[in-house]
């Protein structure tokens, strides 16, 4: 770590938003491709495994993709990014985790994961309470592409959980952190590929779930794709209100009010 945390997250000045890529998965191309696809915004990728993680804050916002590891693993890299996580959602960087992504937010905003007695694995339906604006245009009951053996068993304190299902939570929100547990950015090739490796599946049970992954069914998981729209329109919001806030500063420091340290610390949390 090279910074210590700032109040706002520095965008590169230009009107393309900025967002880290924290990317966990065992195969990092094709991941990388599937939130590339999805989010119109440049992408800077860090691949966590290998230690990698960003130096500085100076992103308009961060994505937290899914992984094959546990949040709860001793892995020297998982305890590194955890902690930069941390120190970046005190810097007031929004965040949006996926999967292992959702979990790995839980837990360092105090939440709880724990492994799962039976993994949820395929097109399932889930519902949402129709007030976050991380799936406004979502239909409230869905359909999504899922595959863990972790959930989050118990939200963040201050946390409003705003998906669920048969399996437990599916989504939460802590002011500037939101947290799916399912793959909307999942293609069709993804899901047979994720699902055929899956060595503690049935056969049966394979079987069924590769025969559930068909045009119709992804058609229908396409609907919950819409979130990443949301967000990044969710992270314009509060880029503009920082950049709004600094000039607000810089004026009230011109005129020597003395104002600019309340104006500036006020942006932190939407």
């Amino acid at each position: 770590m090279t910074e210590p945390p700032t109040a706002t997250s520095g965008s590169n000045g230009s009107s393309e938003l900025r967002i880290a890529l924290l990317n966990a998965a065992r195969n990092r191309a094709s991941n990388r491709r599937n939130f590339e696809r999805e989010l119109e915004a440049d992408l800077v990728e860090y691949y966590c495994p290998d230690g990698e993680r960003p130096e500085t804050f100076a992103f308009d916002g961060c994505v937290i993709t899914g992984s094959w590891s546990s949040v709860y693993w001793d892995r020297p890299w998982i305890d590194a990014l955890k902690e930069w996580v941390g120190e970046a959602i005190d810097a007031g960087l929004p965040f949006l985790g996926v999967c292992y992504g959702h979990q790995l937010l839980a837990d360092v905003l105090g939440g709880r994961v724990e492994a799962m007695d039976d993994s949820e694995i395929g097109y399932r339906p889930v519902e949402h309470d129709g007030r976050s604006r991380l799936l406004t245009g979502v239909d409230e009951e869905f359909t999504v592409f899922t595959t863990h053996a972790d959930r989050v068993a118990k939200a963040p304190p201050g946390a409003t959980v705003f998906a669920e299902n048969d399996y437990g939570i599916h989504g939460f929100r802590k002011d500037r952190a939101f947290g799916v547990q399912f793959h909307p950015e999942y293609d069709m090739s993804t899901a047979e590929r994720v699902t055929r490796g899956k060595d503690d599946l049935a056969d049966e049970r394979r079987r069924s779930i590769l025969e559930g992954i068909t045009a119709e069914n992804y058609a229908a998981a396409c609907e919950a794709k819409q979130l990443f729209d949301n967000y990044l329109e969710y992270v314009r919001e509060v880029r503009t209100a920082a950049s709004d806030a600094r000039v607000e500063t810089d004026a009230a420091a011109e005129r020597g009010t003395g104002t600019g340290s309340a104006a500036g610390s006020s942006q932190r949390r939407r």
